[in-house]
């Protein structure tokens, strides 16, 4: 077997693992290792387990964060080690482990990899997983199919894309994730099979401690299962016992698990029927318990001969084998691909599936010669020294301090790119038929099988009426075509707009979502007071005036927020309309309410987690105050606009947008992944609130900081979004860009493109314009900046901004 390195394959095995152990440190300083553990009893779990102490005796400073898997609803007692574990069935499970994983900013996440511990179609619920990991990953594959079933493979080639060290422990093993799924061969690594470290020594002394002195002793262990083959060795015990009657055949090991759960202890009484027709019952020892890895080093120092008599010829790992080399046991084997590999060059003996006749000349054979048995003994400890689990654990970091790992997934720097000032029409008009908007796309290919929602049409309706910058003609099309999709949408019978239509325009639903309902109206104030078009403004303030009651009834946070956006833009056309005012002020004050109901220390925020569309809380706080001169409001949205705006500032200085990870997580800072457009237009549209509110071009920063999140300057420096084609994709995820470009972020980004060209334009005589005393906020504490507001906190009239100025069209804005 060659188990050399690229680049040092003219030195000796045990020259190889001498000159590992004298590396350099190690870059890789923090790992979260990821299998099952133990008390969970398995191979894996013991082989997870040895590389969580290989590594932390070998590189102590570095930091080992252990994420064991649970098999169904059991749970264990797992030691200090394990800081979190995993349901194998609970796909939420999976998702919440990768927030605290990527929390914890490890430098890797290594995965010991086994079909059968990670639950859905072959595992796939790992899947999401590494979706959401941003750090470098290695997997060690501990199967490796070579005739893969549809789900097997779709599984391994996701997991090898986005692994960027793969270990196996075979040959074997590299040419088949080389020749049948592609694996670039850079990444693919052979390192043997770990195995503890124990000093060479005669059988007897063991022997007489286990109770089994005067016997030549062959030993099997390992969870009993069918495929190991056991039937093989009893059939060849009538054999070995007619020509060495002291022959002891011990069967260490408790059956599998999954073997009882589905049969009992059905295999076991099988073999044990097999044996006594044989008349071999008295020369099998039947050890039915799972023994730890000490008693299992005790068994094997005490046996003469191993035996792997394994049926499955394309079984490219065995820990069993492993461990019985490294102890310099004889070992006579099927051929299965890692004993083929591992006892190659004399260092054991081969015999072919199911052949019992050949196990027993091979054992008798050996039994025969003490002076074979010994020198094999001799050569095989030696190899297994090249194998004990510091070597592995050195080797497995030399592989991942490779710069191609090291150096995965770091942002590769945006390119500065001028702010556009206006964007062309054609994805708007890709995703539209006479009907409305379609919502989803796959890539930019509109996707039928979604049909339609309100929402889309209602923020279409604002973009339409906001942006002067389209084309007449296409402008009052479109325009048309999304308001009767809004129109249609409401149902007087309910009261409600309903949201889902499918492809055939037929409705899914009777009520839509409470925010959607809410953002259908704002869409309405919005046509109401900027439309170009009399007949779309009459026609959006009756249907304004129809749904302001109903929709008005719903108490949740960002469906009040939106009603506030509604009716201040109202209030531009109708001042001093009473229902409006009434609405702006019970809802106001109930954010307020809920600001200081939730406020900790640390948190300054309405609610005890963050959420989507986040900076629109504090906008409508914001044009609540100014709309109806409230002092306590505008304070209020400055404040929290602040505290956001810092959460959703990366240290590097660019924007970024609190994922959707991060939802749900209480008083916890946000996550990176995934972000979604939604947030940066929602962070623009505040921030124009914001400089209404006081003048100060630090809110211009912020926006201009916000809206470049679409043109590379975030946490990949990845593009979202092209000027060129108007197009947006549908978000930022840790292994980069979701490419489908959905209504919600092709929406996003043009009506994003219109408010910061908008905002960055308008401009306020400093003479007559005097807020400037709130632009020292953003460098105050918020206790001081931002005492709790009393019933007899004075009221400051605001001052109201002048006519926006439009934007230069002409070329590109560079800013």
């Amino acid at each position: 077997m060659d188990f050399s390195f690229q680049g040092q394959s003219d030195m000796s095995l045990s020259d190889k693992f001498v000159a590992l152990s004298d590396a350099a440190p190690t870059a890789v300083k923090r790992i979260a290792l990821l299998g099952n553990f133990l008390p969970r009893r398995c191979g894996i779990a013991t082989f997870t387990t040895d590389i969580y102490r290989a590594l932390e005796s070998r590189f102590p400073d570095m930091a080992v964060d252990v994420w064991a898997m649970n098999d169904g609803t059991n749970r264990y007692d797992y030691p200090d080690a394990v800081v979190g574990s995993i349901d194998a069935d609970d796909p939420e499970s999976y998702r919440a482990a990768a927030r605290e994983i990527e929390a914890s900013a490890p430098d890797l996440l290594w995965i010991q990899h086994e079909f059968g511990i990670f639950g859905g179609s072959a595992g796939d619920y790992l899947l999401p997983l590494l979706e959401r990991m941003t750090c470098p990953v290695a997997a060690t594959l501990h199967t490796i199919l070579s005739e893969p079933d549809v789900d097997q493979r779709r599984v391994m080639d996701a997991l090898i894309e986005r692994c960027q060290s793969l270990i196996v422990m075979a040959e074997e093993g590299r040419r088949i994730l080389i020749d049948t799924y592609g694996a670039d061969p850079e990444t693919v690594s052979v390192i043997p099979h770990g195995i503890p470290d124990r000093p060479f020594g005669p059988t007897e002394p063991m022997k007489e401690r286990l109770g089994l002195t005067g016997y030549e002793v062959i030993l099997t262990f390992g969870l009993l299962s069918k495929g190991k083959g056991i039937e093989t060795m009893i059939e060849a015990m009538p054999a070995i016992v007619t020509r060495f009657p002291k022959t002891l055949y011990v069967v260490l090991g408790a059956t599998h698990p999954h073997t009882v759960a589905h049969e009992g202890e059905s295999y076991r009484d099988q073999l044990k029927a097999q044996a006594d027709a044989l008349g071999v019952g008295e020369n099998i020892r039947w050890v039915d318990s799972f023994v730890e890895t000490s008693e299992v080093l005790d068994y094997l120092e005490a046996a003469d001969i191993y035996a792997t008599p394994y049926l499955n010829p394309a079984q490219i790992t065995s820990g069993t084998l492993a461990y019985a080399v490294g102890l310099g046991k004889p070992v006579v084997s099927t051929p299965y691909v890692h004993a083929r590999e591992l006892l190659a060059n004399d260092h054991g003996r081969i015999v072919g599936f199911g052949d019992s006749a050949g196990f027993a000349d091979a054992i008798i054979g050996l039994l025969s010669d003490r002076d074979a048995l010994e020198s094999l003994r001799e050569r095989t400890y030696l190899l297994g020294r090249t194998m004990i689990w510091p070597r592995f654990a050195e080797a497995a970091l030399a592989e991942f301090n490779k710069a191609p790992v090291v150096q995965a997934l770091r942002p590769q720097g945006a390119k500065s790119r001028p702010i556009p000032a206006r964007l062309p029409m054609t994805a708007i008009e890709r995703l539209s038929d006479s009907t409305g908007m379609l919502q989803h796309s796959v890539f930019s290919i509109p996707d039928r099988a979604h049909g339609y929602c309100v929402d889309d049409n209602a923020r279409a309706l604002i973009l339409m009426c906001r942006n002067k910058g389209f084309p007449s003609a296409d402008r009052a099309k479109w325009t048309q075509i999304y308001a009767a999709f809004v129109q249609h949408a409401w149902n007087p019978d309910t009261q409600a707009f309903r949201n889902f239509m499918g492809f055939n325009r037929t409705w899914l639903e009777d009520t839509g979502s409470c925010d959607s309902r809410a953002r259908t109206v704002w869409s309405l104030a919005i046509a109401a007071t900027e439309a170009s078009d009399p007949a779309i403004r009459q026609w959006a303030r009756t249907l304004f005036d129809t749904t302001l009651a109903a929709t008005a009834e719903q108490t949740s946070l960002r469906t009040r927020a939106f009603m506030m956006l509604a009716a201040s833009a109202m209030l531009t056309i109708r001042s001093g309309d009473q229902k409006l005012t009434r609405l702006l002020t019970e809802f106001g004050d109930d954010l307020i309410s809920q600001l200081e109901g939730s406020r900790r220390e640390d948190w300054c925020w309405f609610e005890t987690v963050l959420a989507y569309d986040n900076a629109r809380l504090p906008e409508a706080l914001l044009r609540a105050g100014l709309a109806l001169d409230r002092n306590d409001f505008v304070v209020r949205g400055l404040e929290t606009l602040t505290w956001i705006s810092d959460r959703q500032s990366a240290t590097e200085g660019h924007f970024r947008a609190v994922g959707s990870d991060s939802f749900g997580r209480p008083f916890a800072p946000p996550l990176r992944y995934d972000q979604q457009p939604l947030e940066a237009w929602a962070m623009v549209d505040a921030c124009e609130a914001a400089f209404a509110a006081t003048h100060d071009d630090h809110w211009k920063t912020i926006a201009t900081k916000a809206y470049r999140w679409f043109l590379g300057e975030n946490d990949l420096g990845l593009a979202i979004a092209d000027a060129v084609t108007g197009e947006c994709c549908d978000g930022l995820m840790p292994t980069g860009i979701n490419r489908n470009q959905g209504a919600e972020s092709v929406l996003s980004f043009h009506i994003a493109t219109y408010a910061i060209n908008q905002l960055l334009a308008e401009s306020f005589e400093s003479e007559t314009r005097t807020l400037g005393e709130f632009s020292f906020m953003r460098h105050q504490t918020l206790d001081v900046i931002a005492p709790p507001i009393s019933a007899q906190t004075p009221r400051r009239p605001i001052a109201r901004r002048g006519p926006p100025i439009p934007p230069r069209l002409e070329q590109p804005r560079a800013v």
